[in-house]
């Protein structure tokens, strides 16, 4: 038995589901991968997957195996690929997490620019809102916001975002216009943004110079995700305060008002985070170096 094949193939079986697709990616035939599967529950003297004419399932000992193989397999493939001449292009997968905004406004719309630099990386994006666990989840990279809490994590930063308060002209229109803060909790709706761990709201403290205003006021709708918080300002729910590289083409467009705009909050910091213990592999390190240059060049990241 290729134990390293027959890994490759059960690993490559669970990601897609299937004996037929998992043959594909690894150009042999079906056949060839059962045997492979069979050799190495032989060997380990388990059972690893449940198998009907439809479905593919791991059992609790190929679940747990799967789990570790993934990450000696990835660290296999990493220590190769760094051995490479120094000619050759770096190859193979990049785990990387991102909120949504971050991953469909300003990373993916470039990410035809690395692809053409670099066409043997095949990125794998986690677009959330969520705090997602680097060790655990077995992810390269993250892009988080604001001050990192997670000391032991190492981070590179890549500029900061600017916030910006508005409005649809029809709420506005609807509810007043808006010259302070305090306004917000007399007469106004905000959309308010809950953090989809905790589920605890997001304060909005808004400043200008010395002065400091925090407002709580009344929502009708609460989301947890930055798209859905968007798409609330915009059919006029309430007031949103957030990131302007977000709404930026819409006030351009005329769907929202800017409103307050002497008041805001501090810029958010952004970062892209790495494990400490963790080998930065070439493929790594080339997609932290591209979204250097990516939010560099960004009209709406302050360096």
């Amino acid at each position: 038995m290729d134990y390293f094949q027959a890994v490759q193939a059960f690993l490559r079986i669970v990601e897609t589901g299937s004996f037929v697709k998992a043959a594909a990616q690894l150009q042999v035939h079906p056949n060839a991968v059962t045997k492979m599967v069979q050799a190495l529950e032989a060997h380990l003297r388990v059972k690893l997957l449940n198998r009907t004419t439809r479905t593919v399932t791991l059992t609790p000992e190929g679940s747990a195996y799967h789990a570790r193989m993934g990450r000696v397999l990835d660290q296999w493939l990493e220590a190769e690929s760094d051995l490479v001449l120094s000619g050759s292009r770096p190859s193979g997968r990049v785990r990387v997490d991102m909120g949504t905004t971050i991953a469909t406004l300003l990373v993916i719309p470039a990410l035809h620019d690395f692809h053409s630099r670099y066409p043997d990386i095949q990125i794998d994006i986690g677009a959330s809102d969520r705090t997602a666990d680097l060790a655990s989840e077995s992810i390269d990279c993250v892009i988080r916001g604001g001050h990192l809490p997670d000391s032991t994590l190492i981070a590179r930063g890549l500029g900061s975002l600017d916030f910006v308060t508005c409005a649809t002209p029809a709420y506005l229109a609807a509810h007043g216009a808006l010259h302070h803060p305090s306004q917000l909790e007399e007469a106004h709706t905000l959309v308010r943004y809950f953090f989809p761990t905790s589920g605890k709201h997001n304060t909005l403290t808004l400043i200008r110079g010395a002065e400091q205003v925090t407002v709580k006021g009344r929502h009708i709708v609460a989301v947890n995700d930055s798209n859905a918080y968007l798409a609330a300002g915009l059919a006029g729910l309430g007031v949103i305060h957030t990131l302007r590289f977000m709404v930026q083409p819409s006030i351009e467009a005329g769907a929202l008002a800017q409103v307050l705009p002497e008041w805001s909050a501090a810029p958010n910091p952004l970062s892209v985070v790495y494990m400490p213990n963790r080998h930065l592999s070439a493929r790594v390190r080339v997609f932290v170096d591209w979204l250097v240059e990516v939010f560099a060049a960004h009209p709406h990241v302050r360096q």
